[in-house]
């Protein structure tokens, strides 16, 4: 979004997708947005903080049909669910290599043969002319067997983090009352969960857990340090006081059931032991409350 933003500071138009409830873009909207000057579609193929799966492969088709170049952020995508760039029918697509379990820090960009952009940084013809600088050998190495391995194995990831997801889920359900899923429930990355608990705060709930040895969080990386109300959140219309109690969960290959059955009770003991102090646990009707301005 920030680039996005920027581009409109510079005088280009942007039209903003919306989404339904459960995350998912429209290609019907998609379709009807494009017009005859429109230059770039650009779609995060998954959140990574509701993770729902968008329907890139026929937003994709759109584009191509009407001649638009489309690009996909697929960071969170990456090593989770198949990257087809053929069958997706993308022109440009951004991965990074930590989802990967590759070196931390490196990063791609797939750009289809004959699409032209921008150096990254201006300089030598290192990277095709397009980022000058002296090649990262151990991270394209590092990143290419990540990449090699996460594909060769990406079925028994798969079986495997879906198992853990819908343990995980499904304890939630039964342990922690007054709380519900954001996101797709089914088309979804097979590794992400993430919940809204009402009447405590995330950043609460996320000190109880990293006391207990598990790591979380409360939205997206992207946004960790903004003290506000997600945007995504906001955008699936989650009303922006249960929002407060956002909570995501990332599942690993090396992550096992005996770890699903430990977070939940830690977190079903966070829950109830924050209610206790909580303002807000005694309220009867949950539609009280509401911020409000001033």
């Amino acid at each position: 979004m920030h680039p996005l933003k920027t581009l409109e500071r510079q005088g280009y138009e942007i039209s903003w997708l919306r989404v339904d409830g459960q995350g998912m873009a429209d290609p019907k909207e998609v379709r009807n947005l494009i017009r005859q000057d429109t230059i770039l579609l650009t779609i995060t193929a998954t959140s990574n903080e509701i993770g729902t799966l968008e329907p890139i492969a026929e937003i994709g088709k759109i584009a191509r049909e009407r001649k638009v170049i489309f690009h996909t952020d697929a960071v969170a995508a990456a090593g989770s669910i198949p990257i087809q760039v053929r069958e997706w029918n993308v022109d440009l697509l951004s991965l990074a290599g930590n989802p990967l379990y590759a070196p931390q820090g490196t990063g791609a960009l797939y750009l289809k043969r004959g699409i032209r952009i921008a150096p990254l940084i201006e300089g030598g013809i290192q990277e095709d002319g397009l980022r000058a600088g002296t090649h990262n050998v151990a991270g394209i190495v590092g990143m290419g067997a990540a990449a090699k391995l996460a594909a060769e194995n990406l079925p028994q990831r798969r079986e495997q983090l879906l198992a853990l997801r819908n343990r995980l889920i499904e304890g939630l359900r039964a342990k922690v009352s007054e709380c519900f899923l954001t996101g797709h429930p089914v088309d979804r990355l097979p590794a992400h969960v993430s919940f809204c608990v009402k009447f405590i705060e995330g950043e609460s709930m996320l000190i109880h857990l990293n006391l207990a040895g598990i790591a979380a969080t409360s939205g997206s990386t992207c946004s960790s340090q903004a003290l506000k109300v997600s945007h995504v959140l906001e955008a699936i219309g989650i009303d922006s006081l249960w929002a407060q109690g956002s909570v995501v969960f990332s599942l690993g290959i090396e992550n096992t059931a005996q770890d699903v059955d430990v977070c939940l009770g830690a977190l079903s003991q966070a829950v109830e032991q924050l209610r206790k102090i909580s303002p807000l646990a005694g309220a009867k009707s949950f539609d009280r409350f509401r911020y409000r301005k001033g």
